[in-house]
């Protein structure tokens, strides 16, 4: 069975949109989506396949939360093989030994501008990294991410896109709940 995968933006983050993760389940539910699974309190949500672009399924969960929360929550969703494609595509493999210290972030489409990523002096923030590949962004800080100023620097750089991020273990253990 083919699934799809919706990130929430920003939720239970800091005591801010509150969303537990029974209401996201049931949430999914409500809309109809069949095989549905609620990884964490962050809002990773795996569900069958509903028939629709995942751009339309985004929509579609966004404006639901909207409606019944009052929450304006972004959404990016992906398909089970899309989200699996980004996994092999990391560019970091030497990053899987110590996962926390890769971050993958999903961005709702390729960026047009990407000038501001593109000037940054990476030599002034190594030993960490980053590489955008097509829709996904991958950051490696070995000394860890609150430690990290390319990633504030990252963060700051105006893509024009929604984007939400994930830790490796998290990206994985989505991938291996999408498996299932």
């Amino acid at each position: 069975m083919s699934r799809q995968i919706a990130l929430l933006r920003g939720i239970n983050v800091g005591g801010h949109n509150s969303f537990p993760k029974a209401g996201q389940q049931a949430l999914a539910e409500a809309l109809g989506f069949r095989g549905v699974s609620v990884l964490l309190q962050t809002g990773n949500i795996v569900f069958a396949d509903p028939g629709t672009p995942p751009e339309e399924t985004a929509r579609v969960i966004q404006d639901r939360i909207s409606a019944d929360l009052g929450l304006a929550v972004p959404v990016i969703v992906r398909t089970r093989d899309e989200f699996a494609a980004a996994v092999a595509a990391n560019p970091y493999p030497q990053a899987v030994a110590a996962p926390k210290s890769l971050h993958v972030t999903f961005l709702s489409d390729v960026p047009a501008d990407v000038s501001r990523l593109e000037a940054l002096d990476l030599g002034s923030y190594a030993p960490d990294r980053f590489r955008l590949i097509g829709r996904e962004l991958y950051l490696w800080c070995p000394d860890g991410i609150g430690h990290s100023k390319l990633a504030g620097a990252v963060s700051r750089a105006p893509l024009g896109v929604t984007a939400t991020a994930r830790n490796w273990n998290t990206v994985n253990k989505i991938l291996a709940l999408a498996d299932a």
